[in-house]
């Protein structure tokens, strides 16, 4: 029996960090596994990102220009704006559907988002203080993978070939070429020490690692 439609398809809506967001079939329905990447974001520019928690020191500049790659809905693009007015924020995504999607989400929460379409920083010509990224990781001969509960979702968005790892891979050796200071992603726990491994060769150096978020210095 194939699944249903996701309710977040059949209301148009999905809630993430406390915000809603616009969805349709043109975008990944947003996860709470990927919140985490929005605390980290927090924590680098040195604010709390939960009630009574003391806040790290500050890593990135007063004002940092900031990169979401492979934006999607545009709600981490958008949630950082939101939660860190101070940041300059662009979103890029190789999908002209998926832009328009977070064009419209930028909208309805009145955030200035300046949009990018581009496979990974092809189309990028400036260079970020930070760049977060939610690519496609999902690794199709995973054992434990149900297809049929994520068959109405972009496999754009989901899939990446070499075990789930080729545009991570891709915009870690990008982003080094780049010297990008801070570097920000999400992929499964079981891909971790491998993303680790490849990253430390480029040259980033692993600073943090939360649930299913990376966070690397350059």
């Amino acid at each position: 029996m194939s699944a249903s439609l996701p309710q977040a398809y059949k209301t148009g809506h999905q809630d993430f960090y406390g915000r809603d967001f616009m969805v349709t079939p043109d975008v990944l329905i947003p996860r709470p596994e990927t919140e985490q990447i929005i605390d980290s974001v927090l924590n680098l520019a040195g604010k709390s990102y939960l009630p009574g928690v003391k806040p790290a020191p500050r890593k990135l500049p007063q004002n940092p220009t900031i990169l979401d790659v492979g934006t999607g809905s545009g709600c981490i693009a958008i949630t950082i704006k939101k939660e860190l007015e101070e940041a300059k924020v662009y979103a890029s995504d190789i999908s002209e559907k998926a832009i328009n999607i977070a064009r419209k989400n930028a909208e309805n929460h009145g955030t200035p988002i300046s949009f990018i379409i581009s496979h990974l920083l092809k189309n990028v010509n400036f260079t970020p203080n930070l760049i977060v990224a939610n690519l496609p990781y999902v690794d199709e001969n995973w054992d434990w993978l149900n297809k049929d509960s994520l068959s109405y979702e972009p496999e754009i968005a989901l899939y990446a070939k070499d075990h789930g790892l080729k545009l991570i891979k891709e915009l870690i050796s990008e982003s080094t070429s780049r010297q990008i200071p801070y570097l920000i992603l999400e992929a499964d726990p079981c891909q971790h020490q491998q993303i680790i491994d490849y990253a430390k060769k480029a040259g980033f150096k692993l600073i943090e690692a939360r649930g299913f978020i990376l966070c690397f210095k350059y």
